[in-house]
C-alpha cells in the first residue's frame, strides 16, 4: 500500500481523518480485514478508490457535478453467482441484491469504492460504500458509514485522486 497523500482519506481507531478533520464512523460488524468475504460483515484492508457518487435526487441537492442520481428501481448485485455481482443493476433482477432507492435514509448519499469492482471475483464481498450511518457507533454490514452531515462534507471535497486507506488496526 502506497503513503497516503494530503487528499486521501485514512481510517484510524478514532475515526475517518480527512483534509484535517477527525470524523466519527461506524465501521463493518465483522472488523477490519484482510481477507475480506461475502457476507463476512468485514472492512476490507486497502487503498480504495472512490469511483463514484450516488444521491436520492427527491430528498437532497446535487452534492457534488459528478454525483448520479438513485433511482426507484436501482439495485446492486451482491450475488456472487451472478454476471453482474458488485455492480448496479435495475429492477426487476431476480438474483440477490440489495435496494439502494431506501425508505430509510442510510443511501441518501453514497460514495463508492473500488473494492472488487469492475472486475469482481466471486465470493470477495460486493460493494464497500461510504454512507450515512443508522446511529453513532451502530455496525455495518461493511462499509463505512458516517454522521450525515459530515458524509455530505465529504462529498463536497472530494477530488479525482481522493483514495481511502484502510489499514490493519489493531
Amino acid at each position: 500500500m502506497s503513503a497516503p497523500r494530503a487528499t486521501d482519506m485514512v481510517l484510524t481507531p478514532t475515526g475517518l481523518r480527512f483534509m484535517g478533520q477527525r470524523l466519527p464512523c461506524s465501521i463493518g460488524k465483522g472488523g477490519i480485514s484482510a481477507r475480506k468475504r461475502e457476507g463476512d460483515g468485514a472492512t476490507p484492508v486497502g487503498c480504495h478508490r472512490i469511483v463514484g457518487m450516488l444521491y436520492r435526487p427527491d430528498r437532497m441537492a446535487r452534492p457534488a457535478p459528478w454525483a448520479l442520481p438513485i433511482r426507484p428501481g436501482d439495485l446492486w448485485s451482491d450475488d456472487c453467482g451472478a454476471e453482474d455481482y458488485n455492480h448496479m443493476v435495475c429492477a426487476p433482477y431476480a438474483p440477490s441484491h440489495e435496494r439502494l432507492f431506501r425508505h430509510d435514509r442510510l443511501y441518501d448519499l453514497v460514495l463508492l469504492t473500488d473494492w472488487n469492482w469492475p472486475y469482481a471475483v466471486k465470493g470477495r464481498g460486493s460493494a464497500i460504500f461510504l454512507h450515512r450511518w443508522r446511529r453513532p457507533g451502530y455496525p455495518t454490514e461493511g462499509c463505512i458509514a458516517f454522521d450525515p452531515s459530515h458524509l455530505l462534507w465529504m462529498a463536497q471535497r472530494i477530488r479525482y485522486e481522493t483514495r481511502l486507506f484502510v489499514p490493519a488496526l489493531r
